[in-house]
């Protein structure tokens, strides 16, 4: 009898110091999946800041920015990715690389490069949906280019007509 509860005690004991021991894998696991998964945010930041070069309306700017958006494109590591953030990145990730090489190769067209960004918004905005940004992200809509773009900010500052029509657009968005 003594000699079954001491067995017993033993095979406890060790069960427990296995789960105890595997608990911190898990939690590396996990940390490293979670570290992972912002692996599109660089494309994100790069997106936002050739936005930014359209609302100054500087296109020199603005087609470096792009060649910044070009190299974070390639960076990506798509074995990093989910499922979910791999299936769209395959959607997307030619007509991104497309609109970045136009509008890096277009230095003095500020308006040819306007028109490009509308289709680079559409595919980020379509990205972003499914994988979420590390902030908050507002869509906004501007009625005179009929086009949508991203912004950290909810305060409309429109890329499409810079500081002729800065405030038009509005809202139509919030993506968490």
């Amino acid at each position: 009898m003594k000699k079954s509860i001491a067995t017993i005690v033993t095979v406890i004991t060790l069960f427990t110091a296995n789960i105890i021991q595997a608990n911190p894998i898990k939690t590396a696991t996990l940390s490293t999946e979670i570290a992972d998964s912002n692996q599109l945010q660089p494309v994100y930041d790069a997106y936002f800041t050739v936005k930014d070069a359209l609302i100054k309306s500087d296109s020199k700017l603005t087609s470096a920015k792009a060649k910044d958006l070009l190299t974070a494109i390639s960076a990506v590591k798509m074995d990093k990715l989910k499922t979910s953030e791999h299936t769209a990145w395959m959607k997307v990730i030619k007509k991104l690389t497309a609109d970045a090489k136009s509008i890096s190769a277009t230095t003095t067209d500020l308006k040819k490069q306007r028109e490009t960004f509308k289709s680079l918004s559409k595919n980020t905005y379509d990205l972003i949906k499914v994988t979420k940004s590390a902030q908050v992200v507002y869509k906004q809509y501007c009625p005179m280019a009929d086009a949508d773009w991203l912004s950290k900010e909810k305060a409309v500052k429109n890329p499409y007509y810079g500081s002729s029509m800065l405030t038009c657009g509005n809202v139509v968005e919030t993506i968490k």
